[in-house]
């Protein structure tokens, strides 16, 4: 096990380094929400109150060029294994495949196993066998069984939630209904290596982040002396905002009126706010809505104005709570003189969700979520928000969220793989308000952590298994540099990165990337941009650029042999577009 690199044990560090013989090495935080968009909190210019975002993005640093997976499960599986998530066993969504009409067809398929897949060294394992305490709270979403939960990956204290989605207060009356096809009915929650009742477990005054940050801080304050000694890595994993949009009357309220003018006003009050903090250019031009979008605002019904706007007011609620959280758990490390040790990464796992769900069949069952919404929920305008509603809030206000970039969650363009991430590590002595316009991605998140850890990334075998090499790099030298315009993580020119999920599908060699997406996103044929010039994917040059589309066709078919995947069938694909 290696000390910490020289270039961080500088001033306090390295006297208390001196003093215990050997560098201490950092506690990690990393924390995750789900479906947030690029600019929902107040550091990426958003209008939701998150205090606490903010001052861990002034004392951190905020990246601006940061990409996930197009969706969540697979976004968390690259966090984890530091590789590609069509090698790490979430090729598709499990939930995508079984809504196949041949599941089959992913059968004996490496990388399509559903579940993180034992290829992959999992960084909770690996640090664990470096000596670290393992904590976990809330959505894992990366297998259902024991076998694949977070404590059989070297997690050891554990409260999870399995599952992609559930209901934020437990209120879950279809499980109990024989009409419907749905499976894991009562087997969603797991404490370390045990399923949880839902029913005589949960508490009933149950709400997803407040249950999630509570069990994190039990963890953390109910640590033992000799725990207490161990360096920990902390996985805050909120199953918020995701729909459905749910959060307490009293704070949703607070928003009231916030939101009456519509998404669009917001798309241009966020993008103004962007730009005045330097996170996109000032000459950007953003994209607009595309896809199915429904109505404009103007003609929309009075009624329907009001119901839109209070889904958004909720949405961001949760936001808020969420940033709640993170500063009970940011507070408390700073009580125990834990903080200024502890690396802190703040991620959005995709971007925002823009999905129409009326018709999604759910679980791969015929039921449409229309019909388990009919028969147990309460839509009406009074009641958006509450444990017996269940709403989400469409393309138009994803859209806002994630401009000016180009779409929403599982689409390839920036709008569903950019994502905001904020660093707060004072070893890396940034300035205050640090920002970077480096491509980095989140599978860079493992070799990042195991080199602050002085921990060796396993190459070959590790537990005995055969694992695949980490595709990620490290931040490290980057971010301790302070110099964020003459140093990077990958090499800016000829890096090449690639996307897919449903068929969907991006590749991008430096500022150059190419997209190809079935209707309604797009043609079926390739498209051409230059990020550097238009962000917002509007221009597509693949008429004009001909040889550098010829290469960009030539880098896809590189990664899509290197990451074994496979062309889903059409149906599948074309029914999640």
């Amino acid at each position: 096990m290696r000390e910490l690199p020289e270039f961080l044990q500088t001033g306090d560090e390295l006297e208390r380094a001196k003093m215990a013989g050997e560098a201490k090495r950092p506690n990690f935080l990393i924390v995750v929400a789900d479906d947030l968009g690029f600019s929902d909190t107040s550091p990426y210019g958003g209008e939701i109150r998150t205090p606490v975002l903010e001052k861990l993005s002034q004392d951190g640093i905020r990246m601006t060029n940061f990409h996930t997976a197009p969706a969540c499960s697979p976004t968390r599986s690259m966090l984890l294994s530091g590789t590609d998530h069509h090698i790490a066993g979430l090729g598709q969504m499990a939930e995508h495949m079984r809504q196949s009409e041949d599941p089959s067809v992913f059968e004996n398929r490496p990388g399509y196993e559903g579940y993180l897949n034992f290829r992959v060294a999992a960084l909770s394992e690996i640090l664990k066998d470096a000596g670290y305490l393992n904590i976990m709270s809330g959505k894992w979403h990366l297998g259902m069984k024991p076998e694949h939960s977070p404590y059989a990956r070297g997690f050891q204290k554990v409260f999870s939630f399995l599952a992609g989605s559930g209901n934020h207060y437990n209120y879950e009356p279809q499980f109990d209904d024989p009409r419907w096809k749905l499976p894991w009915r009562g087997q969603l929650w797991m404490e370390n290596d045990r399923y949880v009742d839902r029913k005589t477990e949960i508490p009933g005054d149950f709400y997803s982040t407040t249950y999630t940050t509570d069990r994190m801080m039990e963890f953390l304050k109910g640590r033992t002396e000799e725990e207490k000694k161990q360096p920990f890595f902390a996985y805050l994993a909120y199953l918020a905002p995701h729909w459905p949009l749910q959060a307490p009357r009293e704070l949703s309220d607070t928003y009231a009126g916030m939101y009456s003018d519509g998404p669009d006003k917001l798309s241009e009050r966020r993008v103004k706010r962007l730009i005045e903090l330097g996170l996109v250019p000032a000459d950007v031009i953003p994209a607009k809505p595309e896809g199915h979008i429904g109505k404009e605002w103007k003609d929309l019904s009075d009624l329907e104005r009001a119901e839109s706007a209070r889904k958004m007011e909720v949405y961001a609620a949760m936001v808020e709570m969420i940033d709640q959280g993170i500063g009970q758990v940011v507070d408390y490390l700073e009580s125990t003189g834990e903080l200024d040790n502890t690396f802190i990464c703040f991620i959005s796992d995709n971007g925002a969700e823009g999905l129409m769900m009326e018709a999604l069949s759910t679980m791969g069952s015929d039921t449409t979520m229309a019909d388990i919404i009919n028969a147990y929920y309460d839509n009406s305008l009074k009641n958006i928000g509450e444990k017996d509603s269940f709403v989400w809030y469409g393309p138009r206000w994803a859209s806002a969220a994630t401009a000016p970039s180009r779409g929403w969650k599982v689409w390839p363009t920036e709008g569903g793989i950019r994502c905001p991430c904020i660093v707060r590590y004072p070893g890396f002595k940034s300035p205050a308000r640090a920002i970077t316009h480096k491509f980095t991605t989140v599978m860079d998140i493992l070799p990042t952590m195991l080199e602050l850890a002085g921990v060796e990334q396993p190459r070959g075998t590790f537990h005995g298994r055969e694992v695949v090499p980490v595709r990620g790099k490290s931040w490290v030298a980057h971010l301790a540099s302070g110099d964020y315009e003459g140093t990077e993580v990958h090499d800016e020119d000829h890096h090449v990165h690639g996307w897919e999920l449903v068929n969907l599908r991006a590749i991008r060699r430096g500022n150059w990337k190419a997209v190809w997406m079935h209707e309604p996103r797009g043609r079926g044929e390739w498209e051409l941009y230059d990020l550097s010039r238009d962000p917002g994917e509007l221009n597509d040059l693949a008429a004009v650029e001909k040889e550098i589309m010829k290469e960009m066709i030539g880098h896809w078919e590189q990664y899509y042999a290197e990451t074994g995947m496979f062309d889903i069938p059409f149906e599948m694909a074309t029914a999640k577009g």
